[in-house]
């Protein structure tokens, strides 16, 4: 699954040199915060720039998508796929000078710091219109809206789920999958009693799986960060997150191994374990469905289930979105052909019939996902309930440097592997928070 935000955590000095430019241009962006429609501009002889990252959408979604377009317009698209490769670089260098992308497709994680330099273009005043009478994912539009104000549309997204061998549950006596908080820590106690090897992981749960982590700290009702008087404040020292955090470590360490409390998913690369028969429950993205296969053919997609983790809190655990969302150069030449070509992208039938019904991705908006329900296979299940409830990274343009720091990452290993108490992690992470994300101002 793409754009999680490891891989949109670039160096966000690179997005911070972009120069100040105007929030908008034609009838895109600006002062005015009334509600309004997208424009109907009409546009033959004109041609619009648009970047998409490669992989992200097929080339028979993209050609109906401008093939529409061009229909509803009559202006032309120039489609140009970009490499991921230096894209951050790319990207910053593009929306500073003249000549820009009209559109870019950009990680949700990414809009914050193109944003917050004045290299988008201000949508606030389309947000209803762009919707489209659609409630966008929380963990697409949430990164795309700083200080209040929209500065992309949501594209498509990606979630975690539970992956669970059926086969290993069923001789353990599981033949369902959890619905609560109870019944999951109920199965994996089955699990650990019929599985008694010492390297087994009823379910491999990595102390440096942050995006795993938070998860807990937001069922808790706790946040990594909130606005206050136009400062971020930290968040995991709060009682919320404190909860979390205690509730992370406890799961953790009675069903994950001893030697997972310090590592991350990929050394050991938990796909492999579950492949190897480490264990028998992970939470991951839908593309490890295919790892595992890959690495062990003898486990057939009939073996593997999905469900979203259920909180202590009664329900799913809000689930740290990944995804696409399409932003608008702030000094394109052609705001209000590019606002027509993102209202298509970002509306009910294109996400409908194209991002889901031919990219196979998870599509824009909750009606999108129940729309969806009956088109969906077993092993999709479980990712699309998950993104029903979704959060992101904070929509500050500094928060890439928390990640490429890892000390976001260091916060769940030093509590799960009793290195730090919840409070001394939280308290740390905070401080160090709230000096970071004050240099993006």
């Amino acid at each position: 699954m793409r754009r999680f935000p490891a891989a949109a955590a670039l160096a966000a000095a690179t997005v911070l040199t972009l120069g100040a430019c105007s929030s908008g241009s034609g009838s895109g962006g600006g002062g005015d915060d009334a509600a309004a429609k997208v424009p109907t501009t009409r546009g033959e002889g004109k041609t619009i720039t648009v970047w998409v990252m490669d992989g992200d959408y097929t080339a028979d979604t993209l050609a109906a998508l401008d093939k529409q377009f061009t229909q509803a317009t009559g202006a032309e698209v120039d489609l140009q796929i970009q490499q991921w490769e230096g894209i951050t670089t790319k990207i910053s260098t593009a929306l500073s000078t003249a000549g820009t992308p009209d559109i870019l497709d950009l990680g949700n994680t990414q809009v914050p710091g193109y944003a917050a330099n004045g290299g988008l273009l201000d949508l606030t005043r389309y947000r209803a219109d762009l919707k489209q009478g659609r409630t966008w994912l929380a963990g697409l539009e949430e990164p795309a809206t700083v200080d209040g104000a929209l500065y992309a549309a949501a594209g498509f997204a990606g979630a975690r789920a539970v992956i669970y061998n059926k086969k290993t549950w069923a001789a353990a006596g599981i033949t369902a999958a959890p619905k609560t908080y109870a019944d999951l820590t109920a199965a994996l106690d089955k699990l650990k009693g019929k599985n008694t090897a010492a390297d087994f992981a009823p379910f491999y749960l990595p102390g440096q799986y942050w995006y795993a982590g938070m998860q807990w700290i937001w069922d808790a009702g706790g946040d990594i960060a909130r606005r206050d008087g136009g400062a971020w404040k930290g968040g995991l020292a709060g009682p919320e997150a404190q909860q979390g955090l205690a509730d992370f470590k406890t799961f953790q360490n009675k069903y994950s191994t001893a030697a997972s409390r310090t590592l991350d998913t990929l050394q050991p690369d938990q796909t492999q374990l579950f492949a190897d028969g480490k264990t028998a429950t992970i939470l991951a993205t839908s593309g490890s469905i295919g790892l595992i296969q890959k690495a062990n053919p003898q486990i057939k997609a009939e073996d593997l289930g999905t469900f979203p983790f259920p909180g202590a809190s009664g329900r799913s655990q809000p689930v740290m979105l990944g995804g696409s969302d399409w932003g608008i150069a702030a000094k394109s030449d052609e705001p209000d052909l590019a606002l027509q070509w993102v209202k298509i992208a970002a509306g009910p039938d294109f996400q409908d019939r194209y991002v889901f019904g031919k990219d196979g991705w998870i599509p824009n908006s909750t009606e999108g996902i129940k729309a969806a329900q009956a088109g969906l296979d077993e092993q999709q299940q479980g990712f699309f309930a998950g993104a029903l409830s979704s959060k992101a990274t904070p929509a500050a343009a500094q928060w890439p440097t928390l990640e490429g720091d890892k000390s976001i990452n260091q916060v769940f290993a030093a509590v799960v592997s009793g290195a730090k108490t919840p409070e001394a992690a939280g308290r740390e992470f905070d401080a160090h928070l709230e000096s970071t994300l004050a240099e993006g101002k």
